[in-house]
Order: C-alpha cells, then structure tokens, then sequence
C-alpha cells in the first residue's frame, strides 16, 4: 500500500490527511498510530479517523469509510 499516493490522492481532491506515531502510546504499548481524513469534501463535518498499532491497520479501517464518501483511491 503506497501510503503517499494515497494521502496524495486524497489531498488533491481537497481531504486534509494527517498521520501521526504517538511516542507516549508507543511507550505504553497502546495504538501509537492515528489517522485523521477531514476538510470541505466531507459532508456535514465528517470526520474519518482510527487509531491503530499500524499505519496499515489504520488504513484498513479509513479506506473503505471514504470510498463509500464517493474519495477515488488507489488501490
């Protein structure tokens, strides 16, 4: 899963995307991982969010969500 052609994808049709690795959850061997997809597209201030022990867990949580919002991603 190529996670900037993703992000990339989204960016360019006006999604905000933000990833980040939390270094106290880390630590405390909780889902270090937060994914965060936001902006004008998203209807009536949707937000698509997970949190996950991975980038890719939370890519597999969020995907599916904005493909169903109408986002075209690749694969």
């Amino acid at each position: 899963m190529d996670v900037v052609a993703i992000m990339e994808a989204l960016a360019e049709q006006g999604v905000t995307v933000l990833f980040k690795a939390d270094a106290e959850r880390m630590a405390e061997r909780r889902k270090p991982w937060t994914f965060v997809a936001s902006g004008a597209p998203l209807r009536d201030d949707i937000l698509v969010r997970a949190d996950g022990a991975s980038v890719g867990q939370c890519l597999e949580a969020c995907l599916p969500r904005l493909r169903e919002l109408g986002f075209s991603l690749p694969e």
